[in-house]
């Protein structure tokens, strides 16, 4: 006996047929992942960020097989030269034209700001591993945008808070004169005077400044026990060696670096660096785990990484599982992923994506090792203590981002 469709019951079975092959390509826009790195190729910034953190990326996207749901992912790489209106007319270039679906790293915060309100406009994902200002899941928070490795909230608080309950409790700040500086200044203020500190005064110098003899002077003459150095990249490597210079007397005024990474210390090598506290999102030799992926990347590079370069392969991994995951690299479909599935790798342990679209995850606080600690290259950091994230990050209650309900 044969079975015979009816007319429209077998119109409606070829639809299907035609369709199934369409419908399981239809999750991937464009038949391709596109990943774009905005970073600092030849600023102050480009040693923490940079080549590195394209690197990092293109690492990521090898280890998880250089494919998706069967599609091809495509990294980009631009560099903004620290300036904001570079860095959103790249983006707006690269949704609009390319077709990119991600963009990272984003270091320096006017120009991360910048191209955060262009994947807002374009309803593309931006995930922020370069910048610090936490402006970015406060006012300035979007809903498919992540701030994933470290900010000045964290920063701040881990060192300022240490240093204050340990007798630095007078405090003068070498400022980098944009968002980001001002933000930390604004951050460690709180904390200095939450736990009884004062704030003496502040100098507040251009980016990456090529003479900083006049700031460091005024923040000797300040009496300070502590000079807090509310800079990053080349502008911190400068300041600590004009400190030097200029005769800051470590018995009588410690640094404090509020924005240092590891780049920073081999810049300024440990003799100049030496018990200097910082807090880190990121060491390379915490662990087996760190040192393993560290020395594939220091083979490519010939350095170890930044936090900033882990949180870009970190971050980069998390968001093609969540394209996995969620059959589709569309943009609302991807971000209820990230913040559904927690992060497990290298970089964190059961790191968490909030609503104002903070990546929560431990902190380290550090100290920076005398020569005679050091063992070995890039033997920088003696942990100090770990910072649960729930502490280390500004509380969601906090948050003044509009997506937070409180």
């Amino acid at each position: 006996m044969k079975f015979q469709l009816k007319p429209a019951a077998a119109t409606l079975s070829a639809l299907l047929l035609f369709a199934a092959p369409a419908a399981q390509g239809a999750g991937i826009s464009d038949d391709i992942v596109r990943i774009g790195v905005i970073t600092d190729m030849s600023s102050a910034l480009s040693d923490l960020s940079g080549q590195g953190s394209v690197t990092a990326v293109e690492m990521a996207v090898e280890d998880f097989g250089g494919k998706v749901l069967g599609k091809p992912i495509e990294v980009l790489s631009a560099d903004h030269h620290s300036k904001p209106d570079i860095s959103s007319s790249t983006a707006r270039k690269w949704f609009d034209v390319d077709k990119v679906d991600m963009i990272t790293d984003l270091t320096n915060s006017a120009a991360a700001l910048a191209a955060v309100d262009i994947a807002k406009e374009k309803d593309k994902i931006a995930i922020i591993n370069g910048a610090g200002t936490t402006r970015l899941t406060n006012a300035a928070c979007t809903p498919n945008s992540i701030h994933y490795t470290w900010d000045t909230y964290a920063m701040a608080h881990g060192t300022a808070r240490a240093i204050v309950k340990n007798g630095g409790d007078t405090w003068y700040f070498l400022t980098a004169d944009y968002a980001f500086g001002k933000q930390i200044e604004e951050d460690v203020t709180k904390v200095v005077e939450a736990n009884g500190g004062k704030v003496i005064g502040s100098a507040r110098h251009p980016f990456n400044a090529n003479d900083l003899s006049s700031f460091i002077l005024s923040a000797k003459a300040s009496g300070a026990k502590i000079i807090g150095l509310a800079n990053g990249g080349a502008d911190t490597i400068n300041s600590i060696k004009a400190a030097r210079e200029f005769g800051v007397d470590p018995a009588k005024q410690h640094l404090a670096g509020l924005a240092v990474f590891i780049t920073d210390i081999h810049g300024v090598g440990l003799e100049q660096a030496q018990g200097l506290l910082l807090t880190a999102a990121f060491y390379w030799d915490m662990n087996d785990e760190t040192r393993k992926w560290s020395e594939r990347f220091y083979q490519r590079m010939k350095k170890m990484p930044t936090a900033i370069q882990a949180g870009n392969y970190s971050s980069t991994m998390h968001y093609l599982k969540a394209i996995a995951a969620a059959g589709t690299d569309q943009t609302e479909a991807v971000m209820a992923k990230m913040r559904e599935m927690p992060v497990n790798d290298f970089f964190a342990k059961n790191g968490k994506i909030r609503a104002d679209g903070r990546m929560v995850h431990d902190m380290y606080l550090m100290q920076v090792k005398s020569p005679e600690e050091s063992a070995k290259d890039w033997d920088y950091y003696k942990l100090i203590a770990t910072i649960p994230g729930d502490e280390a990050f500004q509380p969601l209650s906090e948050s003044t981002c509009p997506l937070v309900k409180h």
